[in-house]
């Protein structure tokens, strides 16, 4: 199978198996879009899909999420979900020109991810030729977001300065040293009696600066 540009031609050969590389058989790629537009590129291609007429070419449109427990300030965490690849859409799909080009020209979409291909003449980029992800790359991924337990998510690292709400040293501010998230603690210097001394808080316990 191939297909072609205003200047290039590629085709959909890849180190994957025979079974893979039959004739027909649809494939997964990863599409580059723009930041933060990730679900607006999933309705806006659905929705293409179905006014083109191309539902028979471009069988699924994902985005890979996974759980995770984001902590609240109140001390309770929320179940919520997180973008396993930020900026990337993930579509299965049989590759020829139509499709190529329904997917290519959604508003938002940036390229397919594969290997560029230089100009035959001329200056300035080539294009890029999609490039099918390998069978046990996809099993990989989507095993990951269906199986995976929820991962606590605590918006602190190192370096982080904060002030602590409650607990002996209300009030007092200080630097984040280490976190534990499996614990729901870390540790901050604070300026005890003018020294900074680490010393270990709950996470409910501050707030980042």
């Amino acid at each position: 199978m191939t297909y072609t540009s205003d200047e290039t031609q590629f085709d959909d050969r890849s180190d994957d198996s025979p079974d893979d590389l039959q004739p027909g058989k649809a494939r997964w790629y990863a599409v580059q879009v723009a930041s933060g537009c990730e679900k607006r590129v999933k309705a806006n291609l659905e929705q293409r899909i179905d006014t083109l007429d191309v539902a028979n070419r471009i069988l699924e449109v994902q985005i890979p999420e996974t759980p995770i427990l984001r902590h609240q300030k109140d001390g309770r965490s929320k179940e919520a979900a997180e973008k396993v690849f930020p900026g990337y859409v993930l579509i299965r799909m049989l590759m020829d020109d139509e499709s190529w080009q329904v997917v290519k020209n959604t508003p938002n979409v940036i390229n397919f991810v594969g290997a560029e291909q230089k100009r035959r003449y001329g200056r300035g980029r080539g294009h890029v030729k999609p490039m099918p992800l390998g069978h046990s790359e996809v099993e990989r991924i989507f095993k990951q977001s269906q199986e995976q337990e929820p991962v606590r998510k605590i918006d602190l690292a190192a370096g982080d300065k904060i002030t602590v709400l409650s607990g002996p040293f209300k009030e007092f501010e200080g630097e984040v040293i280490e976190v534990s998230p499996e614990r729901s603690k870390l540790k901050a210097l604070l300026s005890i009696f003018g020294r900074d001394t680490p010393v270990e808080l709950e996470v409910n316990q501050v707030e980042k600066i």
